[in-house]
């Protein structure tokens, strides 16, 4: 079933063109890898499909589970399950994990017409999925990501991910900063959700995360445009050769 389909995407950041007519189509279960060099646009795909403010589209179409994503509010994409892990999470002082997590929740249920969670009902979902990411329970009661260091931010993620169960995630770097262990827990976060009615696109500069989150499909985002797909092989390729060819691309066009 089609999930996601983006059609000649364009999109324009402080006037500049950053996308520039990029195709994708996403099936639901599916995981899609999208590799490329700096400045080709990754990160600037996962913003526009999260309705980031400045990320405008100039062109095309995004219909997400067949209805028009630019027409729908960030809340809205969020209650119609898309989620965004971002690269670098925010740090919010005074507001502490616990209380982040239900506001989520329960903004979510109540955008999707569900009635919101008791506390005792939403202590146990979280302590439940806390314990199977290995997140220490003393993490909760901090103010969210404050302190913590670059696997816990991510950790933090994967928890929200995995409470929300979105449609939908998109993984924007979410290998950034992480060591070994913290890699493991979070892919087998990322595993623990994936089935046939949740889909993945896991951005990355590296193989190395999908030796742990293996992909249906590999993208190769190239002067905004898709310039390559292929099957799991293409990132070890890609891992083996770099984007030297893909970076002279660019410095030609």
């Amino acid at each position: 079933m089609l999930l996601l389909e983006i059609e000649n995407l364009r999109v324009e950041i402080n006037g500049k063109e950053i996308l520039k007519g990029l195709d994708l189509v996403v099936n639901a279960g599916e995981v899609h890898a999208i590799m490329g060099p700096n400045g080709s646009g990754k990160s600037t795909l996962a913003y526009v499909l999260a309705g980031k403010e400045d990320y405008v589209p100039t062109a095309g179409a995004v219909r997400f589970d067949g209805k028009d994503l630019f027409a729908m509010t960030p809340d809205e994409r969020a209650a119609a399950g898309m989620f965004l892990a971002f690269q670098y999470p925010m740090e919010i002082p005074g507001v502490a994990t616990m209380t982040f997590l239900r506001a989520a929740l329960n903004a979510q249920r109540k955008q999707r017409g569900e009635a919101e969670l008791s506390t005792p009902e939403f202590l146990k979902r979280v302590r439940e999925v806390a314990k199977k990411l290995e997140i220490d329970q003393d993490m909760l009661r901090r103010a969210v990501n404050v302190g913590f260091s670059g696997g816990e931010k991510k950790r933090n993620e994967i928890l929200q991910m995995a409470l929300l169960e979105p449609r939908l995630a998109v993984l924007d770097e979410t290998d950034s900063g992480l060591d070994i262990d913290a890699l493991k827990i979070v892919a087998d976060g990322v595993n623990r959700l994936h089935g046939p009615g949740r889909s993945f696109i896991v951005i990355t500069h590296y193989q190395r995360l999908l030796n742990y989150i293996v992909p249906d499909v590999v993208h190769v985002l190239s002067k905004g445009r898709i310039a390559r797909t292929g099957g799991k092989e293409l990132a070890l390729e890609l891992e083996a050769r770099g984007y030297a060819e893909y970076q002279q691309e660019e410095a030609a066009a």
